[in-house]
């Protein structure tokens, strides 16, 4: 028997042989960075960050996670010790959806903000838990990647909002993107780039009428 196991983009393996009894793994990294790492393990206990599974939660759970600590919405979405499997692409997504700024502070929410939060989470999470699905077919996924075709606005940098128009920005740091529509999500400023808006400095866009 032979298994493709695609990890994570530029990372890849193949198993072959039984892979109850005597199975053998041949995994490669194509990245530069050297990230990729191998772990046998008799049982996950001990592993579980304790981030809240979204679809068994109700909204007093979520709000109580989301209000725990004092942080992005961004930051709050994607850290597995609040909520469970989001991560950095999805997160963008909900945000869209919710019409939430991601740099709103999660202390300064309204109970009618958090309800659309929710709501949000659940009904992105949902969808695309469907078209993964559905893409693979019962099958395991030939292409593991965060960059998915018709999502909203994540990887969509500069390409017009599916609701509004308005073009898709983004805020870069490190190695991680956050994709927004200014017009649906924070009234129409555009929200400093770490890296850009200090090197453009008076010359930064700070409304989409500037960046026109």
């Amino acid at each position: 028997m032979r298994a493709r196991l695609d990890v994570l983009p530029g990372l890849s393996g193949t198993i072959a042989g039984d892979v109850v009894n005597n199975a053998t793994l041949a995994f490669t990294e194509a990245g530069t960075k050297r990230r990729a790492s191998l772990h046998l393990l008799s049982s996950l206990e001990g592993l579980d960050p304790g981030g809240i599974e979204i679809f068994s939660a109700d909204l007093a759970a979520f709000a109580q996670r989301l209000k725990s600590e004092n942080h992005t919405l961004k930051r709050a979405l994607t850290n597995p010790h609040l909520f469970a499997g989001i991560g950095n692409a999805y997160s963008d997504e909900i945000l869209h959806r919710a019409k939430l700024s991601p740099i709103a502070m999660t202390s300064k929410l309204t109970d009618a903000e958090i309800g659309q939060l929710f709501e949000a989470t659940k009904a992105t999470l949902a969808l695309w838990t469907d078209r993964v699905r559905a893409e693979a077919a019962g099958a395991m996924p030939e292409k593991v990647t965060a960059f998915r075709e018709g999502m909203a606005v994540h990887g969509r940098y500069g390409k017009p909002c599916p609701v509004c128009g308005a073009p898709v920005q983004r805020i870069v740091f490190a190695e991680n993107e956050t994709n927004y529509c200014a017009r649906c999500q924070t009234g129409g400023k555009i929200l400093a780039d770490r890296a850009l808006s200090r090197l453009l400095k008076k010359s930064w866009p700070r409304t989409l009428e500037e960046l026109e």
